[in-house]
């Protein structure tokens, strides 16, 4: 929890309210944010985004394996975040458990929904065999707005990931898996079209702004933070604060949500891109 006086406080929700706020930033306006891709080597696909003090890093990796029983044409995802002890004091301890098992639920929410990520383009033998992707995200270093962050590195780095062209050798037959070869050559990039951005909208007093800062989160009444994908379509929606809303309210902040994504969307594409660039010139 962030420590202001009673003159900060004031002074903070003064700026939001007369649409100033204390970094220069108008109420809907983003932080600069900063993308770099291909981070770990080791895995699939990997990203590191910076959004003004906030910088997290998420990794992809891809094992085949065998698809539920109840979506056998489906492959199947799993969302881990950790925050390094070292990003902020209250991380510490059970602090930091707790909050990582909130932002992995809520990239679930927000990035696995219908139209987010398509699990049947993980699927290689329909209730045999798919991929399993494993998304792990790492909080380096914490100032607010940690789960658009965390949407946009997972975002970064599901287009920075290759998964390797399986080829099924012969006759796919019974309940016993198929043989496979793995090719080490050909990779199949994955398709990043419909994965959503993350725009958490945060109440503070009367008004609702993008990407608060801790100092500013420490005076938000509730937060809704909802995923958009590049068409338009609501991929997940989750709210955190005590405070409640009113439903017209919550369809006030979609609208304004549609509206953010689609700069945020523009902005993030054009980093990935040039972050690739300076890959591959690398």
């Amino acid at each position: 929890m962030v420590g202001l006086s009673v003159g900060e406080r004031h002074f903070i929700q003064g700026g939001i309210a007369q649409d100033l706020r204390s970094d220069g930033r108008k109420r809907l306006t983003y932080r600069p944010i900063y993308v770099e891709t291909g981070v770990i080597p080791q895995a699939n696909g990997s990203a590191r985004v910076r959004m003004g003090g906030t910088d997290v890093i998420a990794s992809i990796k891809a094992e085949l394996g065998r698809p539920s029983s109840l979506q056998p044409d489906k492959g199947k995802v799993s969302i881990y975040v950790d925050c390094s002890p070292t990003a902020a004091p209250t991380f510490e301890g059970k602090g930091g458990e707790e909050l990582s098992t909130e932002l992995a639920l809520a990239l679930q929410c927000c990035l696995l929904g219908g139209a987010g990520i398509d699990l049947s383009s993980l699927i290689v033998v329909e209730g045999k065999i798919c991929w399993d992707l494993y998304i792990d995200g790492l909080v380096v270093s914490s100032d607010g707005n940690l789960l658009d962050a965390l949407g946009a590195a997972v975002k970064a780095a599901l287009s920075n990931t290759g998964i390797p062209r399986v080829h099924v050798a012969g006759e796919v037959s019974g309940d016993d898996p198929p043989e496979v070869d793995i090719s080490d050559e050909e990779y199949l990039q994955f398709d990043t079209s419909k994965i959503p951005v993350i725009v958490t909208l945060t109440k503070v007093g009367r008004h609702y702004i993008v990407d608060a800062t801790s100092e500013e989160e420490s005076q938000m009444n509730s937060a809704v933070s909802i995923s958009v994908n590049r068409q338009g379509h609501i991929c997940g929606l989750t709210k955190r604060g005590g405070a409640g809303l009113d439903p017209s309210i919550i369809l006030d902040m979609v609208s304004v949500a549609k509206h953010v994504s689609e700069q945020l969307m523009n902005k993030l594409d054009s980093e990935i891109a040039a972050a690739e660039a300076d890959e591959d010139e690398q």
